[in-house]
């Protein structure tokens, strides 16, 4: 039975014609299919061998570029026969589609793309589901092209989570065979790559920059890059390298960060360093923080700097060595970032890094019990060996960062660790030196004394008011009289830094007898009127410390260099003709002082103070130019090298020089004479008359305080100087006789005596320097203010309470109470 045609005009005989005319069409509807399936059903040839048919294909893009209404139609079946052949594994047809695919993206921009491209995507995601490498990697390479397109306006719907996702793993792939491992790897990198193009200057993508992706992201490339052990074999191979090409990606990454994503972007590196333990050893996490430092723009750099420093306070009860790790890092990081801008975080850096050395030592220092058992001895020694390298690497550091800073920002840094040393007398609000002790006080002073140094190394200030301000010079100063050699050496080497503006330090190393300074070829220009003021006030501050410098009994060789050189430095940078005389004074005060010997000092050290003195004023005779006085200074030292060669300074700093018992003040011959030398300067321009006025150090608080010590409890001793200044009662009734009153009457001997006083307060206010004079004055008031707040302190203290009293203890505020039936009261309260 025949039925009847569902289209009338079409006969059987036309259909019949039809079927053979076109052979390739099975079933007898093939002509009534959409000419776009049909076109895409021609771009397959029979054998997949023989790869796409271009003169099909190029139908197919003239037909989509013709009616861009049917590229979603086009995409949509494309997929339909891609998911059919994945299935099949006929995966020569899987390679024509996604050809077919990357043509049509490249030939066709419109607006209906927009669901061409949504066809595009699912098909790209359905080979990296796959677990074929290859069908991975023809996938990701569409992905790229793709990514690679400009499009014209936004995608408000389309979404990439699954293509991170999917990337990430790709970059982790663990497959049996190197070569198609790293196949698979670089499929992903540039996977990853493909999405950061695509998404990140698109501002409808910003989720991008969010942590779930990020936290993907970063990783994936940081774990190829560590992975970088056979990167010089593989570079001559076909295949790329996964760990240059993830270096690529994650610099392209972190140079699109804008200011708001920059945290994002760098928390991962951290959590993935923690996860490997690549703080130790850290050359990786070095390395990619240089990417990082060098990638960013420069005005974020103070970004990564505080996420390193959060980072380091989060760690600061891990192993040494991890923090140490961190700290390095962060050198790095600062260095770098210091030749740029860094806003506000210089202070934070500062102020971190010293909490976590204080913290180190404490580590370091530790409970007293901790060290008592013999078991843990060996263990306690591997700890502190540990810690010094946290330290030593948070100095250098201070150091380098602040040695890197402009000088204006330099100035503010010197200042500010100056303010946490633990000086004493100052309060110290940072560091809290009452747990770790003296030992623990001094390690500290120690290490921030030596960041200083690395800070002030280079640093070229204008005037010496800029570079040495009271509240600096003062604190520094103090340190330079404590009872240890190592930090009066590190005191002097910062005074050279600061006050050295020509570099002339590195000529003048070693204390000797400089028989040529001319030959040193020392560079100096003429005081100026600022540091001329300067030496006004503070000269005389310096030439006290390095009086009482000369005298401590552990000085060694060093610190007779570094004062050398410090009077040096001083005559060429600070100089002019009044200095010089008061240079000279303190030269022949230090002599009186050997030869008078009055604290019974060690032989080497009154011999060393000679050494110093014949060098300097060596020194000083040349740069003065004067042929008298540079022959009575040749002539002494003649006369040393005769009969007292371990009067100088080539002798008595030798291992095996023989020292005398004792010092032969007669011989004139061995010292020199402030009255050839006055006569010698008796020229214009020098007031010889105040040769002849002794030099003595002016008197300051310090003196009066236990400055031995770094830090101890004053109390004890203010009782003690009160108890030993009160006199004695048995003295106060003294028996009161006729020779007492005759005594009293007999006025001649005292008048005699007033007569004598004020004539030396006359002469000593005419050719005493006006800053001895203010300095005696201040010292008298000063004494004066001290002893009446020691007995305020003693006497005015508020009487104890049943209800408690406030003491500080380690900063912390502790209530005391004391019970009624111990309290102790006035007898007329008592009835």
């Amino acid at each position: 039975m025949i039925m009847a045609a569902p289209f009338p005009h079409l006969t059987l005989q036309s259909l019949h014609t039809h079927t053979h005319t076109h052979t390739r069409v099975c079933g007898c509807c093939g002509p009534l299919r959409p000419r776009y399936k049909r076109l895409v059903d021609n771009i397959f040839p029979e054998d997949p061998k023989d790869g796409l048919v271009k003169s099909d294909m190029e139908k197919l893009t003239f037909y989509a570029v013709s009616a861009p209404e049917k590229l979603d139609r086009i995409g949509a079946y494309l997929a339909e026969r891609l998911s059919r052949d994945v299935v099949r594994h006929r995966y020569g047809y899987v390679v024509i589609a996604m050809e077919a695919l990357d043509q049509l993206l490249m030939a066709c921009h419109s607006q209906s793309i927009k669901p061409f491209v949504e066809s595009f995507l699912h098909m790209v995601a359905k080979l990296l589901e796959s677990r074929e490498p290859d069908l991975q990697v023809l996938g990701t390479n569409s992905f790229v092209k793709f990514a690679n397109i400009e499009e014209d306006t936004p995608s408000y719907h389309r979404r990439y989570d699954f293509f991170v996702s999917q990337f990430s793993a790709m970059c982790h792939s663990t497959h049996e065979d190197p070569e198609t491992c790293s196949r698979i790897r670089v499929a992903g990198i540039k996977g990853l790559q493909g999405v950061v193009r695509k998404t990140v200057n698109d501002e409808l993508q910003a989720i991008i920059w969010e942590p779930q992706h990020m936290d993907k992201l970063i990783p994936s490339m940081l774990f190829n890059m560590q992975d970088n052990e056979d990167s010089e074999s593989r570079r001559d191979k076909e295949y790329e390298n996964p760990a240059s090409l993830a270096e690529s990606c994650f610099r392209e990454l972190l140079g699109r960060a804008a200011y708001g994503n920059m945290n994002n972007a760098v928390h991962p590196v951290l959590v993935h360093l923690d996860n490997h333990r690549l703080w130790d050893p850290n050359d990786f996490a070095v390395s990619c923080f240089r990417i990082i430092m060098y990638s960013i723009q420069a005005q974020h750099s103070h970004h990564v700097i505080q996420q390193v420093l959060s980072h380091l306070d989060t760690h600061s009860k891990n192993t040494p060595r991890v923090r140490a790790g961190i700290v390095q890092v962060l050198l790095e990081t600062v260095a770098i970032a210091a030749k740029g801008s860094i806003g506000p975080t210089v202070l934070e850096v500062f102020n971190t890094l010293l909490k976590h050395l204080r913290m180190s030592v404490d580590f370091e220092l530790g409970d007293g019990s901790r060290r008592n058992s013999a078991s843990s001895l060996s263990s306690t020694r591997t700890k502190e060996s540990e810690e010094r390298i946290v330290q030593n690497a948070i100095i250098q550091t201070i150091g380098f960062f602040g040695g890197n800073l402009p000088d204006y920002q330099r100035a503010e840094v010197m200042m500010f660790i100056m303010g946490k040393v633990p000086v004493y007398g100052t309060p110290c609000h940072t560091l809290d030196t009452v747990k770790i002790g003296h030992q623990g006080t001094k390690r500290i002073q120690a290490m921030l004394l030596s960041s200083l140094i690395m800070v002030t190394s280079g640093f070229k200030c204008k005037t010496m008011c800029a570079g040495l301000p009271v509240a600096f010079l003062e604190p520094l100063c103090s340190i330079s009289l404590m009872e240890d050699s190592e930090l009066r050496q590190l005191v002097l080497e910062i005074l050279h830094n600061i006050i050295d503006r020509h570099d002339n330090r590195a000529k003048l190393r070693g204390i000797r007898i400089i028989p040529n300074v001319a030959a040193l070829k020392i560079k100096r220009e003429k005081i100026s009127k600022q540091d001329v003021v300067f030496m006004k006030k503070h000269g005389q501050q310096l030439y006290r410390h390095i009086y009482l410098g000369c005298k401590e009994e552990d000085n060694v060789e060093k610190n007779f260099e570094l004062l050398f050189t410090a009077l040096a430095l001083i005559t060429i940078e600070l100089a002019n003709e009044e200095v010089m005389i008061d240079l000279i004074r303190l030269s022949i005060a230090l002599q009186d002082m050997v030869l008078a010997n009055e604290e019974n000092m060690p032989m080497f050290i009154r011999c060393g103070i000679m050494a110093l003195v014949a060098a300097y004023l060596n020194f000083l005779s040349q740069m003065i130019a004067n042929p008298p006085f540079c022959q009575h200074v040749s002539k002494v030292i003649e006369m040393r090298n005769l009969d007292a060669p371990y009067l100088l300074p080539e002798h008595v700093f030798r291992e095996k020089c023989v020292l005398p018992d004792a010092l032969d003040r007669d011989d004139v011959g061995l010292y020199f004479q402030t009255a050839d030398l006055a006569e010698a300067l008796s020229v214009p321009g020098y007031n010889v008359e105040r040769l002849a006025v002794p030099y003595i150090p002016q008197v300051t608080e310090e003196d009066r305080l236990p400055r031995r010590k770094s830090f101890v409890d004053t109390i004890s001793l203010q009782v003690d100087i009160l108890s030993n200044s009160l006199p004695d009662q048995s003295q106060l009734a003294e028996e009161i006789t006729f020779e007492t009153l005759k005594k009293a009457i007999d006025t001649t001997g005292l008048e005699e005596q007033e007569r004598e006083r004020r004539r030396q307060v006359m002469e000593k206010f005419q050719k005493a320097p006006f800053e001895e004079i203010a300095a005696h004055c201040e010292s008298k008031a000063n004494m004066l203010h001290d002893r009446l707040a020691q007995i305020f302190e003693l006497t005015i203290r508020p009487p104890p309470s049943p209800s408690g009293t406030v003491t500080v203890t380690s900063g912390h505020a502790q209530y005391q109470s004391v019970p009624v039936y111990e309290m102790k009261f006035p007898d007329l309260c008592v009835y």
